[in-house]
């Protein structure tokens, strides 16, 4: 077994490892590698064949912002693809793309086994070698890593990160459990299809009065909701928690906490979000309340160090970093934290903060938009 070592290696090769990869060559950083276990975006290209980016992209560069759903200063998948809302599939290839026009060392094909922390230095094991590294970014998303066991019998399920298109699902009878961002796009096209559907939800996200997007659904979504045939199709049931769903002769019974009952014929959707790739590592971290690791003000391991999370399992007190345009925010911040632990000065950096991606300062963040 080869032995390589590195400065820095980043695992994973979606929007979050793309975009500290850049950041960490602006910082004057080369000696790095970035292993995905697919292929560069395979994620976004997993979606199911309709979803697309909720968070609406415009090339904005011109007058100084960034396209909302851009990993790097001067590039915009907006103008690269010519679309507002991409898929998956459009997504992956714009990351591919900027992928190659920064020239990023990125290995794929490359599943990364375990990672261990060895006296002073990291030992990475893969399929095919053992590599070694001073520093480790743990950067490998959460869409592979649907949640499968949210309730007894949620294994009967289909969760929606399994779906390659809503036009191809047999049935006439959908029940989706989870009404957020997938579980809404799910019902959507469906509803589309003339399919009926029933969406439950342990609260009621369609009618949060939160401005954060990671609350309340996004606009796009609530616009989607307002078109005739979701409003003919789709039975919305808020704070409705299921508690259990069971196989019974010819269909499915769902059962929710308040005990009612409801009968399907068609496999019911799950739609109940991501355990994330973090869980992988959950060793290496010490955990929040909610699950997620718990990070320095680097965004580094509090108990591993030289470990950094990238990525939309960032959490700092109530701040939640789920969409691109937020954890871009802090891919200098750890690129920052890295260049000095290296004796890089890293003054490249700084010209993030004019493109609002260098959050270094989280009291500026929390502020609901004022209702009038």
């Amino acid at each position: 077994m080869s032995l390589s070592t590195f400065d820095v290696i980043v695992i994973g090769g979606g929007a979050a490892g793309v975009g500290v990869s850049i950041a960490l060559k602006h910082a004057g950083i080369d000696n790095f590698v970035v292993l995905d276990r697919h292929h560069v975006g395979a994620s976004f290209a997993a979606w199911p064949a309709e979803t697309r980016f909720i968070t609406p992209s415009f090339p904005t560069n011109s007058i100084g912002m960034l396209d909302l759903n851009s990993v790097a200063v001067g590039v915009s998948p907006a103008f690269s693809l010519e679309t507002e809302h991409p898929t998956g599939q459009e997504y992956a290839s714009h990351l591919r793309g900027v992928a190659q026009f920064f020239e990023l060392p990125i290995r794929e094909d490359t599943e990364v086994l375990r990672v261990a922390k060895v006296g002073e230095d990291f030992r990475v094991d893969t399929v095919e070698e053992t590599l070694r590294a001073k520093l480790v970014i743990w950067a490998a998303g959460e869409f592979q890593y649907p949640r499968l066991h949210s309730f007894p019998g949620s294994e009967l399920c289909r969760h929606t990160a399994t779906i390659t298109a809503y036009e191809d699902l047999e049935g006439d009878d959908f029940l989706i459990i989870g009404g957020y961002e997938s579980g809404v796009d799910a019902a959507y096209h469906l509803s589309y299809h003339d399919k009926p559907v029933r969406l439950f939800d342990t609260g009621c996200p369609w009618n949060d009065e939160s401005s954060d997007p990671s609350v309340a659904l996004s606009t796009y979504s609530l616009e989607r909701m307002r078109e005739e045939w979701f409003e003919q199709e789709v039975e919305l049931f808020p704070h409705t928690p299921i508690q259990s769903v069971a196989r019974v002769d010819g269909g499915y019974e769902v059962t929710a906490i308040d005990e009612r009952t409801f009968f399907t014929t068609t496999q019911p959707l799950l739609a109940g979000g991501f355990e994330g790739s973090h869980k992988l590592v959950a060793d290496l971290f010490d955990q929040r309340e909610d699950g997620f690791p718990l990070l320095s003000e680097n965004d580094e391991s509090t108990t591993t160090s030289g470990l950094f999370l990238c990525g939309p399992a960032v959490r700092h007190d109530n701040h939640v970093f789920c969409f691109i345009y937020k954890y871009r925010q802090r891919f200098a911040v750890v690129a920052k934290a890295i260049a000095t632990a290296l004796g890089l000065p890293a003054d490249e950096l700084e010209t993030y903060r004019k493109w609002g991606m260098y959050l270094d300062d989280l009291s500026c963040c929390g502020e609901e938009c004022a209702s009038c």
